[in-house]
């Protein structure tokens, strides 16, 4: 029994440590991404075609 309860309290300070985690980040500004979104659309196909895509032509 006393197993379970250390399992439980060691769970608590897990999810304890990652609601922390998240809250700092969060206050740090790591989720604010303002500009992205907008312009993402715009980018998408210029990337495909600015990459090179490895077809039969090269064998």
């Amino acid at each position: 029994m006393k197993i379970m309860l250390l399992l439980i309290l060691l769970s608590l300070m897990l999810a304890a440590g990652f609601l922390l985690v998240y809250l700092w980040a969060a206050k740090n500004g790591q989720f604010d991404d303002d500009y992205t979104p907008a312009v993402r659309i715009l980018f998408e196909e210029q990337q495909a075609e600015i990459t090179p895509n490895p077809s039969k032509e090269e064998a």
